[in-house]
């Protein structure tokens, strides 16, 4: 696809998309005219006219649309709506649309050619999606730079969804290595792959073990992004299970769906992607281990003692808590050896935070105050939102173990986003500035995009608009 910028219609497009809010006047674009009582701009509705074989597509905003609204209504559009796109296509942005409007805009309709068939024999591309096809701005001021923000989003989003709905065949530890690797390739990123044989000798004991059971040897991913001069330093770090059957502690429901257990990886790697391909300024070093949580002779148990990189013991209650083990070795890796100013892990962590919050935010943990804040209105910015639960001391009595420094479960159904934040709290050695992000719920969501659970992306933007906040 390609984007040219024009302050009028060209007269090649085949479609013009024309916003407009709600009105109890007649809506007028050019020379043409509707009628209030056909089309009013009404929220999630639209009228279509066609002129000298252009069609005129009217999408209505509502009176007051939020962000969230807007990607929204232009994802559905370029989704439900393919059949009017062919090769050109023109999108009005009206006096009225801000900037973040605009890129909004852009970042939904490109979102909306998104499409799960992947790997059906007869698959279909969405028109805007075509080599040859054209979007056209059309806009009275310079939009140049947000609709680059919204495409550049949207691109980095696109590489999220298909991380994640890519079946556990396709997206192994070794597949999101290479991922990082050509990424860092393309947006000149220090990457380093760390295999199973290095991993141990060096001491990623918690990750070797919840790795060990697969045929896939597992792959501790660290990119660095160091801009010239940069202002500040962040440290990310992603869960990277590939596939989760729980290990020994097999799942016995929705095992189907742990194919999306490395969505906070992915996140992360989309974020890296999209604040490389933003040009940010400040230094950022993410880490994803990646590795899949399988069964055979090899896994580990139960009750098994674990040394972690941090040089504490970790006892073993259930093999289904794996990805708390490897973000703790991520976490001790990323403050041991590069020490970030502010830390943030994200993952589909446990199941207990979808019991809280359902499917509409992400649970944030975190001790200090500012960060909750800043990360709490860059998540209510981009429509990725997040809500705070405690850290408090009481249950520190959670991950207390007799036989080990700290114990990987409590054993307890309640509570159990919380413990398992301890639990990681633990590896952070008091860091100052530190979050984490559990993502169970909205990660990976049915809605009305797809027939089947599917990607969100949740946390690409989210995590970039903090940083860029900064």
């Amino acid at each position: 696809m390609k984007i040219k910028h024009l302050n009028k219609v060209s007269s090649t497009e085949s479609l013009v998309l024309v916003p407009v809010l709600e009105t109890e006047e007649t809506v007028q674009y050019l020379s043409l005219s509707v009628s209030n009582s056909i089309f009013s701009g009404k929220k999630d509705t639209l009228y279509a006219l066609e002129k000298v074989g252009v069609v005129y597509l009217f999408i209505g905003l509502g009176k007051k649309p939020l962000v969230t609204d807007l990607k929204k209504i232009f994802r559905r559009v370029a989704q439900k709506q393919a059949s009017f796109f062919q090769k050109e296509t023109s999108l009005f942005l009206p006096d009225f649309f801000t900037d973040e409007w605009a890129a909004t805009a852009v970042n939904g309709l490109v979102l909306g050619t998104y499409q799960l068939g992947h790997y059906k024999k007869e698959k279909k591309v969405h028109p805007l999606q075509e080599v040859r096809s054209v979007l056209n701005i059309v806009s009275a001021s310079n939009r140049q730079k947000v609709v680059e923000l919204g495409l550049k989003t949207a691109q980095a989003q696109l590489e999220t969804f298909h991380l994640v709905d890519l079946p556990p065949n396709k997206i192994t530890p070794k597949h999101l290595a290479n991922w990082a690797t050509d990424l860092g390739k393309k947006f000149k990123l220090e990457v380093e792959i760390i295999g199973a044989k290095k991993a141990k000798e060096i001491g990623l004991h918690a990750f070797i073990s919840v790795g060990k059971g697969s045929a896939n040897e597992p792959q501790f991913i660290v990119l660095d992004y160091q801009p010239k001069n940069a202002q500040k330093h962040f440290g990310l770090v992603g869960k990277g299970i590939t596939f989760d059957t729980g290990g020994l502690n097999i799942k016995t429901a929705g095992m189907v769906h742990m194919k999306c257990d490395m969505a906070g990886g992915a996140a992360v790697l989309g974020a890296m992607q999209l604040i490389a391909d933003l040009k940010l300024p400040h230094r950022v070093t993410a880490i994803v281990p990646a590795c899949e949580n399988s069964v055979d002779a090899q896994s580990f148990l139960p009750s098994d003692v674990i040394e972690s990189y941090s040089g504490h013991t970790i006892e073993i209650i259930d093999t289904d808590a794996e990805g708390r083990l490897i973000l703790a070795d991520g976490l001790s890796y990323l403050i041991k050896n590069y020490n970030p100013e502010t830390i943030i892990d994200i993952a589909t962590l446990t199941g207990s935070s979808v019991a809280t919050f359902g499917y509409e935010c992400g649970a944030l943990f975190t001790n200090n105050e500012q960060l909750s804040k800043k990360l709490q209105e860059a998540g209510t910015k981009t429509g990725e939102r997040l809500w705070p639960l405690p850290l408090w001391e009481a249950y520190q009595s959670d991950i207390e173990s007799e036989i080990a420094d700290v114990k990987n479960y409590s054993g307890k159904p309640v509570a159990g986003a919380i413990s398992a934040a301890k639990f990681l709290e633990f590896f952070t050695e008091n860091h100052p500035s530190w979050a984490h992000m559990d993502i169970a719920g909205v990660s990976f969501v049915d809605d009305e995009f797809a027939k089947t659970k599917h990607a969100t992306a949740f946390g690409v933007q989210l995590i970039t608009t903090f940083i860029q906040n900064q």
